[in-house]
């Protein structure tokens, strides 16, 4: 593993800049993408000024903060973006990306029919039949967002195996769709360590084992993300990642694949 597609700074919930790239370089990395958190929905304007969502505001700053630290590393940093896909807002995200033309962009379906995907939503309330339900609209949600052709990269594809109350209702059916979208689009699914080592909740890789064999019966290729947030977390996943692609012969899509015609990344 020599690139890592999906990390993030303290421009959205990740750690310093400089922090960030220093560990990336000592992990063994030749190139980093940092993909800050970015939300458009007026639905979660509370949330993202509590949880520092606002890259929409701040993108082009950390823009230049990325061409100061690239001056002081042999890393290639590219600028991305992990966006928060929700289906109705298709037309404000394709604009937004269009007008700020990130290197690439990452997207994720962290929001279903009013609740987070996140394991601090509580789901107790909450019957089998409707548990079985968002997870449902959850994979409707990231084959829209595939279909959509808006991003070049889909983030942990089975994000709710990481809730303990909808962890194991992911169905073949539901690995089946999105790997047929997949197989039908630009946008490349991601093999994410974000839950995996000491800090992850449930030590494991986003997609689960299934979901990869089911990408894979497709021919779809993948691309690699630790989703680090802290310095830390680099040189956990980096080995972790680098032993799963060689007990997997799971080969990375290199990442000029996902860049546009005119790539902004700094050497």
């Amino acid at each position: 593993m020599t690139v890592d597609v999906h990390a993030h700074t303290s421009y959205s919930d990740g750690s310093g800049i400089p922090l960030m790239v220093d560990a990336a370089e000592a992990a063994g990395l030749d190139a980093v993408g940092f993909a800050d958190h970015c939300s458009l929905s007026e639905a979660w304007r509370d949330e993202r000024l509590l949880w520092n969502r606002n890259f929409d505001r701040t993108h082009e700053r950390r823009r230049e903060a990325l061409a100061i630290a690239a001056d002081r590393t042999d890393l290639t940093l590219y600028d991305a973006v992990e966006m928060d896909y929700e289906p109705e807002l298709e037309p404000a995200i394709g604009a937004f990306l269009a007008d700020a033309d990130f290197d690439y962009a990452v997207g994720s379906v962290h929001y279903v029919a009013g609740r987070q995907v996140f394991p601090f939503e509580s789901f107790d309330d909450a019957s089998g039949a409707e548990r079985r339900a968002f997870v449902d609209d959850y994979y409707d949600a990231v084959v829209a967002l595939v279909e959509s052709e808006l991003f070049d990269v889909l983030a942990h594809a089975d994000l709710v195996e990481n809730h303990p109350a909808l962890r194991g209702l992911t169905t073949d059916a539901h690995r089946e769709r999105v790997a047929v979208a997949c197989a039908n689009s630009r946008t490349v699914p991601e093999i994410n360590a974000g839950r995996a080592g000491d800090r992850g909740e449930f030590d494991l890789f986003h997609p689960t084992e299934p979901f990869v064999d089911a990408f894979r019966d497709r021919g779809v290729r993948f691309v690699v993300g630790t989703d680090s947030h802290d310095p830390e977390d680099f040189a956990d996943r980096v080995p972790r990642l680098e032993r799963y692609l060689d007990e997997t012969g799971v080969e990375p899509l290199p990442v000029d694949a996902l860049l546009g015609d005119s790539p902004r990344a700094a050497e």
